[in-house]
């Protein structure tokens, strides 16, 4: 429980799953995913960051508010996603994600730049725009 009665992943879970974006839509605000959707969504969208995080993670939770902000700055040309790695462990094998939160930024299905640690936003934004050319 957070100081303010929510668990702390229950924004994390509030937000929508790809299959709730109509197609040839981007949404606004990141998408939950899991080990058994994250290749579908980084075939429909071109350009996809995954926030690799866990409940228990205070950096992570930290970094939820800038990710929900960029999400929203970004639409069209970047889609934000969130991947619980306590619940999509193989995931986080698959990735060699060691330290969280830990950003991927993938290009076309590929990743093109791994971001670890909770970072200021304008940071963000900037290695985001560099790594993806938005």
């Amino acid at each position: 429980m957070s100081l303010f009665g929510k668990k702390h992943d229950d924004k994390h879970e509030a937000h929508k799953r790809h299959t709730d974006i109509p197609e040839g839509e981007f949404p606004d605000e990141p998408l939950i995913v899991d080990s058994s959707d994250i290749d579908a969504v980084l075939k429909r969208f071109p350009n996809v960051v995954v926030d690799c995080w866990a409940p228990w993670c205070r950096p992570c939770l930290a970094l939820a508010p800038v990710i929900d902000e960029m999400a929203v700055e970004f639409q069209g040309k970047v889609v934000f996603a969130k991947i619980n790695t306590d619940k999509n462990q193989s995931f986080a094998r698959k990735h060699q994600i060691m330290n969280i939160p830990t950003l991927l930024i993938f290009k076309n299905g590929e990743v093109v730049e791994r971001i670890i640690g909770a970072r200021p936003r304008r940071t963000l934004e900037n290695m985001i725009k560099e790594s993806l050319k938005v």
